[in-house]
């Protein structure tokens, strides 16, 4: 067990001035730098002490179970709105770009919009925004031909008002089509309220159940419905209910709970309707247990029981269960097994391991086999026939793209909904007729641009060498007519953990950066899955820190390339890719002239050491357990909080949220405080923290936008671009 000594006296939060601001920096000379009060705080782990003089800004033990505002450190909110004002006074004369930058990036937007129905059980569902909303309006009709009358099942906008945050979540219409189950969040700590609707009188049920990850299943007779909870304090979603309408939520039977504590639980429905399913799921190993959808009183039965270092998930078709699995295969392949001869044992092979070639997922229909596989570091979508007779790779044509299988619930239908797009092709959903092999386009993002052509820009595929011979793809775009003199300023985004790999894609926001004459890039690095299984495997736990070489070698090649240099380089990344951006600039300041954090997760340490917060003990196989010597000092040996010095360091932006669950708000609050205590240099330094979101940023559609406008406008503001 950590030994915690404490020592300082009471916690007072100090503003002062900082003495060592240069004279040339008329702006910051102006202004006053928040300063927050030192008071060291002993930490000793493994004989080893670490001196933290900001650990006062976390939450006590008791206020962790019951996030409200009046429970928070007045000092610390104080310190997070002073951080707020500071930024805001030292930006103030951006603030005509901003919006100018917001308004752009909004009017690409089209107003009036509506998704791709999708059709499931006779109704087809959609969502729908009317002008200057900035929440669908969930909608359905029946699929019969002719004119049929739209059904509003949820008024988003409606439902918002008056809520800072807002979001709907696990949208779930009863076999019947009678009842919508759904969750709502109001303070983005993704902890989900459920509700039940009857659609066809309008009525919300009473039955309200708190606390949820967001959805829930619904067994065949339309009445019984299972849900997950979670902790309140770890958030971890460990239980498994089942409800039946009309009875009092609090009576509800519990009947799983997942008492291991790196794992966490959900509950699914096959495709077939026909099983419910508890999957137990960890970074190695994986669990699911299945139930007749037809008995929601019945028995659980286990499909194989959990083993370390085996994962599998599973889909229901005819007398087979069909499973995704790295038994004996690092890329994965698929299995086969009666519904009755479910373990391990009786698992036959239907496509075989493939050292080149990652399969992800499958989607199962009457007479087709869908395969989403990653090859070379490209997505692709592979159609196999179920007799063997057929089967062929949909075919594209950029040098980078990302395809993926869309919404298909319909199980007797040989069309295939699947999505495209690619750094200069908008998001596109096509039909796909997988006898005729033809490609519908249903829809294609509009950008309300009149400049705007694919046409104008250029996507490449580049590799870069790391620092052990590896090649580490990047996916870059930039307008046509950009000469490669290693003047362009350019912008390096990268993530490089859980195995999320960041496939490259179009975003019409970026085209404010693009149109300016900025190149962006995309830095596939290792602790994605980009390039395969062993990809994540070789940017975790002990090999970690090739993560944050491969970034830093793709910024090297970029300016080797004369793409731009250490004057123009910036670099940004979000959550785990924030602790991307905090290592690379320990490891290498002088190489970035200005980098984006956004909620960054920056004091791996402390946050490792403590598994009352959420997402700790779950992530032990992604970082390590401190708690075991080894890990703990290699992870001491990057974490960006720890290994600040007193250096140099490049202008910096940090963005995080108030109600964060994932990142904690006091861990980016700490990362500047003492970066402004030991840098020796007066680079912009700023923190943005809204107080009225948590990890996924602003909930509407153009609320969010006025972050990204602050965002470009520093970056922007750093290269001298005024408009």
């Amino acid at each position: 067990m950590k030994q915690i000594l404490i020592f300082g006296g009471a916690l007072t939060l100090l503003l002062s001035c900082n003495e060592n601001m240069k004279e040339d920096n008329p702006v910051q000379n102006k202004l006053t730098e928040p300063r927050a009060e030192k008071v060291d705080h002993e930490i000793t782990t493994h004989g080893d002490t670490r001196v933290d003089p900001y650990f006062w800004m976390r939450l006590s033990d008791e206020q962790k179970e019951a996030v409200q505002p009046d429970k928070q450190t007045q000092k610390v909110v104080d310190y997070l709105n002073a951080e707020n004002e500071f930024l805001k006074e030292s930006m103030k004369h951006t603030d005509e770009l901003q919006n100018k930058l917001y308004e752009e990036i909004v009017g690409r937007i089209e107003q009036k919009d509506e998704s791709v129905p999708v059709e499931k059980n006779g109704y087809v569902y959609y969502q729908k925004f009317d002008e200057g909303d900035d929440y669908p309006k969930y909608l359905r009709k029946k699929a019969d031909e002719g004119p049929q009358k739209e059904e509003v099942m949820l008024d988003g906008p409606k439902m918002a008002k008056g809520h800072a945050y807002f979001n709907i979540a696990g949208r779930s219409v009863s076999p019947d089509n009678n009842f919508l189950v759904y969750g709502i969040d109001t303070v983005s700590r993704r902890q989900y309220t459920l509700s039940i609707k009857n659609l066809e009188t309008g009525e919300v049920l009473d039955d309200v159940i708190g606390n949820t990850t967001g959805g829930a299943v619904w067994a065949n007779d339309n009445k019984t419905l299972f849900y997950t909870r979670k902790d309140p304090v770890t958030l971890r979603s460990y239980r498994v209910y089942k409800h039946v309408l009309g009875t009092n939520p609090e009576d509800d039977e519990l009947v799983f709970e997942e008492t291991e504590e790196t794992f966490n639980c959900g509950v699914k429905k096959s495709k077939s309707n026909d099983y419910i399913m508890i999957g137990s799921y960890q970074t190695l190993s994986s669990e699911l247990r299945v139930l007749d959808a037809n008995t929601p009183d019945g028995e659980w039965k286990v499909i194989q029981p959990r083993e370390r270092n085996l994962e599998y998930d599973v889909e229901h078709f005819g007398d087979h269960f069909y499973i995704v699995t790295n038994l004996d295969a690092k890329n994965f392949r698929l299995m086969k097994t009666p519904v009755n001869q479910t373990e391990k044992s009786n698992w036959k092979e239907v496509i075989a391991h493939r050292d080149n070639v990652l399969l992800e997922d499958i989607e199962i229909f009457k007479n087709f086999l869908v395969v989403e596989e990653r090859n070379n570091g490209l997505t692709q979508i592979r159609v196999m026939s179920w007799d063997n007779s057929e089967e062929h790779y949909i075919s594209f044509n950029d040098p980078t793209y990302t395809t993926n299988v869309g919404q298909n619930p319909e199980f007797n239908t040989d069309v295939l909904r699947f999505g495209y797009t690619s750094l200069t092709t908008p998001s596109s959903v096509y039909d796909y007729d997988m006898k005729s092999k033809d490609r519908t386009l249903m829809k294609q993002q509009k950008v309300l641009d009149d400049d705007f052509s694919p046409e104008n820009y250029r996507s490449e595929r580049l590799f870069a060498t790391a620092s052990d011979g590896v090649q580490v793809p990047i996916s870059i775009v930039y307008k046509k007519g950009i000469e490669k003199n290693g003047q362009q300023p350019l912008l390096l985004y990268g993530y490089g953990s859980y195995g999320a790999s960041m496939d490259p894609y179009f975003s019409s926001v970026r085209l404010s950066l693009l149109d300016r004459g900025f190149i962006f890039a995309i830095a596939h690095i290792r602790g994605g899955q980009e390039m395969g299984r062993q990809w994540y495997e070789d940017g975790k736990l002990l090999k970690k820190k090739n993560t944050f070489t491969d970034f830093i070698a793709c910024g090297e090649y970029l300016i080797e390339e004369n793409y731009t240099n250490k004057s123009h380089l910036y670099a940004q990344g979000g959550s785990a890719g924030g602790l991307l951006m905090g290592a690379v600039i320990n490891m290498r300041s002088e190489l970035w002239n200005g980098v984006i954090a956004a909620v960054p997760f920056v004091d791996v340490v402390s946050t490792m050491l403590d598994e009352s917060i959420p997402l700790t003990t779950g992530e032990f196989d992604e970082w390590g357990n401190p708690k075991d010597e080894t890990y703990y000092h290699y992870i001491k040996s990057y974490s960006p909080y720890d290994n600040i010095e007193e250096k140099d360091y490049p202008n910096l932006l940090i963005t995080t949220g108030y109600w964060d669950s994932q990142v904690q708000y006091w861990e980016p609050a700490k990362w500047i405080a003492k970066l402004r205590d030991l840098r020796t240099n007066d680079n912009q330094l700023y923190m943005y923290c809204n107080m009225d979101v948590g990890h996924g940023g602003a909930s509407g559609r153009f609320e969010r936008y006025k972050e990204v406008a602050l965002e470009y406008a520093f970056l922007l503001d750093l290269e001298g671009i005024k408009n």
